[in-house]
C-alpha cells in the first residue's frame, strides 16, 4: 500500500476519533508538535524508519519524548502505528492530518515567499488577495523569506501560484532577449 493511502487512512481515523471524543483541537496541536519535532530532528525520523530498531524501543522513545506533552489519544495512535509496523509513516500521517483538519475547519493555507519579512499592511494586502482567490472562511498565511527573489513575492494557494517576483521577471526577460536574433 502506498504511503499516501496509509497516511490518509490513519489521519482520517484519528480525525474522526478525536472529533467523537471532543479532542479535535488538542489532537491537532499534538500532531503539529509531532510534525515540528520530525522536521527539527532527522534522527527521530530515521529511528522511526529503521527496521533494525525494535518496536518496543520505538514506543519507549515516542513515549519518552511526548508523554505529558500530548493527549492520551495521540499517544495511543503512536502505539497503534508502532504495533502495526506503520511507524515509518507517522510524519506523513501528521502532515495528512493537518491537511484534513484544515479541510474540515474550512481553513485555507496560503504560502507567501518574499525577500524580507512582511509588515502588517503588506500582510493584510496578501490576506485580501488570498480571500479573493479562496472560497474558504478562514485564511492562514505562512510566510517564507527567500532573499534570492530580490523583490516582489510568490503566492501559493492550493494549486494556484502568483509569481510577481523580480527574479521571475528577470528570468523571463533573459529568455526573451536570448530568443531574439540581432543579425
Amino acid at each position: 500500500m502506498s504511503e499516501f493511502r496509509i497516511a490518509f487512512r490513519y489521519a482520517k481515523s484519528l480525525l474522526e476519533l478525536a472529533d467523537e471524543n471532543d479532542k479535535l483541537e488538542k489532537v491537532a496541536r499534538d500532531m503539529e508538535l509531532f510534525a515540528k519535532a520530525c522536521s527539527q530532528s532527522r534522527e527521530l525520523v530515521l529511528m522511526l524508519k529503521n527496521p533494525i530498531v525494535r518496536k518496543d524501543k520505538k514506543r519507549k522513545v515516542l513515549g519518552g519524548i511526548f508523554k505529558g506533552k500530548v493527549d492520551d489519544l495521540t499517544l495511543s495512535i503512536f502505539e497503534i502505528t508502532v504495533k502495526k509496523g506503520r511507524e515509518a509513516f507517522l510524519p506523513a500521517i501528521a502532515k495528512e492530518f493537518k491537511k484534513q483538519y484544515n479541510q474540515v475547519k474550512g481553513i485555507e493555507i496560503a504560502k507567501v515567499i518574499t525577500p524580507a519579512p512582511l509588515n502588517a499592511s503588506l500582510r493584510k494586502e496578501i490576506e485580501a488577495l488570498v480571500r479573493q482567490i479562496s472560497t474558504k472562511d478562514h485564511i492562514q498565511v505562512d510566510e517564507i523569506v527567500d532573499d534570492s527573489l530580490i523583490g516582489g513575492f510568490v503566492l501559493r494557494v492550493e494549486d494556484k501560484q502568483i509569481d510577481d517576483s523580480v527574479k521571475s521577471k528577470l528570468k523571463a526577460l533573459k529568455i526573451k532577449l536570448t530568443e531574439r536574433s540581432y543579425s
